[in-house]
């Protein structure tokens, strides 16, 4: 069993940086690989980004590569996602997720936080 509790969202201007954070109980956390997703209001949960359990592989959606990182420090059950040149269309919830398959597919996490709201105004 795996709980989830993200930080770090906030109302921000287009352009500036936000970092969130994902805290994750347990001891089982290294074993999982991690994912944020965002789901907009009216809109399907979307993918985002995920990161493999070592923290070796990454990987990103078309809409936020190369403004957005992922990363994760197993030794503080942490995955974070850094947001650069945020957009007005990022507004979203930011979930994180652990699942167990490298996957952009919602379906194939378990375990899932309760969201940080992330608001970019233009």
């Amino acid at each position: 069993q795996v709980q989830l509790v993200e930080s770090g969202g906030g109302l921000v201007q287009a352009g500036d940086s936000l970092r969130l954070s994902c805290a994750a109980s347990g001891r089982t956390f290294s074993r999982y690989l991690m994912g944020w997703f965002r789901q907009a209001p009216g809109k399907e949960r979307e993918f985002v980004s995920t990161i493999h359990s070592s923290g070796g592989s990454t990987y990103y959606a078309d809409s936020v590569k190369d403004r957005f990182t992922i990363s994760r420090d197993n030794a503080k059950n942490t995955v974070y996602l850094q947001m650069n040149s945020l957009k007005p269309e990022d507004t979203a919830v930011y979930y994180c997720a652990a699942g167990q398959y490298f996957s952009g597919s919602p379906e194939h996490y378990d375990y899932w936080g309760q969201g940080t709201q992330v608001t970019v105004s233009s």
